[in-house]
This record gives C-alpha cells, sequence and structure tokens, in this order.
C-alpha cells in the first residue's frame, strides 16, 4: 500500500513539474519586463552589474532560440541580479558615514 502512494505521488509531482516547465512567449515578456525594469533602476542609482547585463543577453538569446523556460530563468536570474545592485546603492548611500572618523 505504501508503494502505491509513494508511486502516485511521484507521478503527481513529476505532473507539476512538466506543467510548471513549459515556459511561452509570454513568461518571458514579463519576465524580461520585470527584468529590464529592475535594470533601469540599478542604472538610475549608477550601480549596474555586468553579470546583470550578462544574465538579459543570455535571456534574450535563450528566447530568440525558442527556449522560453531557459530565457525566463535567466531573465529572473537578471531581475535578481538588478535588485541586489539596487540594495547595495541604497546601502552604500549611507553606509560610507560609518566609516568617517568624526
Amino acid at each position: 500500500m505504501r508503494t502505491i502512494f509513494a508511486m502516485t505521488g511521484l507521478v503527481m509531482l513529476a505532473a507539476a513539474s512538466a506543467a510548471q516547465a513549459a515556459s511561452t512567449q509570454a513568461d518571458f515578456d514579463a519576465a524580461m519586463a520585470a527584468a529590464t525594469a529592475a535594470d533601469k533602476e540599478a542604472a538610475m542609482l549608477k550601480n549596474r552589474w555586468t553579470p546583470t547585463e550578462q544574465a538579459l543577453a543570455a535571456a534574450k538569446k535563450a528566447a530568440a532560440a525558442g527556449d522560453f523556460d531557459t530565457a525566463v530563468k535567466d531573465a529572473q536570474h537578471a531581475e535578481a541580479l538588478a535588485k541586489a545592485s539596487i540594495a547595495q546603492a541604497k546601502e552604500q548611500d549611507t553606509a560610507w558615514k560609518a566609516a568617517v572618523i568624526h
């Protein structure tokens, strides 16, 4: 009986994974829009990271090849990098005050 439950669980997990893996052009467009917006905000703070640009380029390349799963993953990675660079810029904007000797 435990084997049947285990097998059923594995089949359900595999089906859920397959459903998630099928990214579309629309998924890519949404992920890329979010990544681009975050990258523009990082640029306004004068703190763009090179890896962000590389991830954006990889996402565009994967989308052009029709590999939307990889394209979405790369765009999400680029967004995370851009958000990290934004957080760094905001933190460093005030952190320098602690280093100044008074």
